[in-house]
Formats: C-alpha cells, structure tokens, sequence
C-alpha cells in the first residue's frame, strides 16, 4: 500500500501544480500576477458589453440591419490597425505606459456610448473602441514576453483560461442587464464595461516596468548564442517576406474563432434539425475546456518545434470538425445535436493547439531586437480572420452546403502543413545565422 502511494504522489509531482497554484505564482511573479488579473477583469467587462451591443444599436439606440453591420465591420477593419500600431509604438514607448493608455482610451469611447446616439458619430466611436481593443491585446502580449521569459508558453495558458473565465462572467452579468431591457438598463452594462477598463489600468500602473528603455524582450542571458547585429535603425518587419508569409499563413490558423461562434450556430439553424436551444451549449463547452484544459496542452508543447507541430494538428482538427459539420445534415434531430457538439469540443481542441502554437511561433520568428514591431504585425492574423472569417463562411462555406465545410478543412489541413514546414525552415535558418565578429579592442 505504502508503494501504491509513493507511485500516486510522484505521478501528481509529474503533472505540476494545478491551475489555482499558477495562477498564484505565475511566470513573471508578482507583476504577471497582477497583469493576468487586470485581464480577467478586462475581459470580463468586454463580455458584458460584447452579449449585448448588437442588441443596445438595435432596440435602444434604432439602428437598422445594415448599419448595425457598417458598425461591426468598420470596428473590425480599425482593429486590423490596432496590432500593427502597438507593436510600432511599444519600440519607442514603454509597453506598461502603453497598455495604461488603451485602457484609458476604451474607457472615454464606451463613456461617449451614453451620450453618442447618431449612426454618423458612432461610427468612429466604435471604431476607435475596438482599434483600442486590439492594441490592448497586442501590448498585454508584449508584457507577457518580457516578464515570462522562456516560459511564456505556461503564461498564455493562464491567461487564456482567466480571460475566458472573466469573459464567461461578463457575458452572464449582461444577461440579467438584458432581462430588464430598460435603456437605463443598457446605460449600467455599458457603464460596468468602461470600469473594468478604469480598474485594469490601475492595476497595470501598480506593475513595474522592467529596465530596458521600453524594449519587449528582456537582455539575452549570458550564455545565449549572440543573434546578427541589426542594422541602423532597426528592423522593420514590413519588409521581411518571411515572417508576413507566416503572418498570412497564420490568418487561416485562427478560424477555430468564426466557426464556433458563427459558423457553427448559423449551421444548426439553417441546415439541421438540431434544436435551437444547444446554440448556449457551444459557448459553455468552449468556456469550460478551454479553462481547464488549456494549461495541460500549453505543458505538451516547449519550445518552437513543438509548436510547429501543433499547427499540423491543428489542421487535422479542424478537419475532422467540419466534416461532422457537413455529416450533421444527414441525420435526425439527436445525430445532428451529437455531431454538432462533438465538432464544437474538436474546433475548441483547435483553439488550445492554436493559442499555444501562433504565439511561440510569433516570437521564435521574429528577431530579438525588434520583436516588438514584428509582434504587432503578427497580431494582424486574428484581426483580419475577424473581419474575413465570417464573410467566408456566410458567403462561401455554408452556401456550399457540406461540400463547403469539407472543401475549408481540407483547406486549412493543408495550409497548416505548409505553415508547419515553413515556419521549421525559417527556425533552422535563424539557428544556422553567422554570428558577426567582435570587434577587436582598442
């Protein structure tokens, strides 16, 4: 017995400390403690008024269909900017005075939300709101590079299971704003976003700015191999073909997003006979696994390589998804609930390969000395699949039929192959770079 014991508590020593412990003691200690709770908070209050700003444009503030959707979509081109610009601005400006500023930015555009009521002036609001949203994002991601270091992989993995919790809380706040219905009602949900923002910047003002002049990455440790000086003025990674075609390739890595939260329920809606009431189930399924499992996939993945194969998988993934996807027309009500779900928790299996794999392998591309900008554009991938995706699927997939759905896992299969042996070149290039002479002494 006592042997059966000792074998139980070495396997719980393998696994780790659980979640909560992490959580406790994150990479990056104290001020990666508070970043991870200004997030949760942060995504909290973006949940609350993400369940509820289609239905504020609409009934509160009588906006048709189609403005409704020049909103949406124009929030989303600026947020394709908001990436971009993070990653310029935190190679010059401390990221911490930075990510202080986009929440101060959020919190005066959703305050104008109370006050702003013609589709003519909402437009920038909103726009501006979510360039905010992005840069934020982007620059939450830079301060986890520096302060986590080599472990940065088990930082996102806290992250994203906080943020999801905080986003699931947020999201079902709104629900009770939304059963009064009231504008009055609206006005707090839209109030209780713009105080999360208020608090997570005083929270990110209570973290400290490690030394460097407002570079992302911390110095190289001393026994690091040294990288190619780089040239005056820094490098820009517009004009790096390499790493914009990991960038392209990586916008198709990131539709897991629109196939849950679009594809997926305008699905059962128009093609099964599901019932329309599984829709919630998919956010729950999502919600859940995500936080719980999310940390154990980051552990099986270290390192650069590693990550890479999870982009493979990630493609078989979410190949084997939507092929249930296109199988769930052929069947009964109970088949078509099975096979949607089963797809839901296959596309959330995607998304914790993927969240792992596209930020490892954003970093390990990028040169050290100007990681920040090369981060930036990297964040661009997630911007223009949010824009992009849900025109691909409600304008090309679905009106496909099954045929659809197969032809786009087949695509993205694909696609992650190539990303996968791409992105291992461009490692084992930067592996293989000539280190520059030193220059003799004086």
């Amino acid at each position: 017995m006592r042997r059966g014991g000792e074998i139980r508590k070495a396997r719980r020593g393998e696994r780790g400390p659980g979640l909560v412990a992490q959580l406790r003691r994150p990479p990056g200690g104290r001020d990666a403690r508070i970043m991870l709770l200004a997030q949760a908070l942060d995504r909290a209050g973006t949940g609350v008024w993400a369940a509820a700003c289609v239905l504020y444009f609409t009934f509160v503030l009588g906006l048709d269909a189609g403005q409704v959707g020049i909103l949406l979509g124009a929030s989303g081109v600026a947020g394709i900017a908001g990436s971009p610009l993070a990653g310029h601005l935190a190679d010059r400006f401390p990221v911490r005075s930075l990510l202080i500023g986009a929440h101060l930015l959020r919190l005066v555009t959703l305050c104008l939300l109370l006050v702003v009521t013609d589709f003519a002036p909402l437009l920038p609001v909103v726009a501006v709101t979510h360039l905010g949203d992005r840069a934020a994002k982007t620059l939450e991601m830079l301060f986890a590079t520096r302060v986590a270091g080599d472990r940065r992989a088990t930082y996102q993995a806290l992250s994203r299971s906080s943020a999801n919790a905080g986003y699931a809380l947020g999201a079902g706040l709104a629900a009770i704003g939304l059963a009064v219905g009231t504008r009055g009602a609206y006005h707090v949900l839209i109030l209780a976003n713009a105080l999360s923002f208020l608090v997570a910047a005083a929270l990110v003002w209570r973290t400290r700015e490690p030394r460097g002049r407002g570079l992302v990455t911390a110095p190289a440790p001393v026994d690091a191999a040294p990288q190619t000086a780089p040239p005056a003025g820094g490098r820009s990674p517009w004009r790096d073909r390499g790493y914009l075609g990991f960038v392209l390739l990586d916008i198709p890595m990131n539709l897991d997003d629109s196939i849950l939260g679009i594809g997926i329920p305008l699905w059962l809606v128009s093609h099964t006979t599901a019932p329309h009431e599984l829709i919630p189930a998919f956010l729950v399924v999502n919600t859940v696994l995500v936080v719980v499992l999310q940390l154990r996939v980051s552990a099986k993945v270290q390192g650069p390589r590693q990550a890479a194969g999870a982009v493979a998988l990630y493609g078989l993934t979410t190949l084997v998804s939507c092929v249930l996807l296109a199988a769930a027309t052929g069947g009964g009500a109970w088949a078509a609930s099975a096979a949607l779900l089963a797809a839901a928790v296959l596309v959330t299996a995607a998304e914790l390969m993927r969240s792992v794999s596209s930020w490892e392998l954003a970093v390990s591309l990028a040169p050290r000395e100007a990681r920040a900008s090369y981060l930036g554009v990297a964040g661009m991938a997630q911007s223009v699949q949010k824009s992009a995706g849900p025109l691909l699927l409600t304008g090309a997939v679905m009106a496909a039929g099954p045929a659809g759905w197969i032809a786009l896992g087949a695509a993205v299969a694909g696609l992650s192959l190539v990303q996968r042996r791409a992105s291992l070149r461009r490692l084992d290039a930067l592996a293989a770079a000539p280190v520059p002479a030193a220059a003799a002494p004086a």
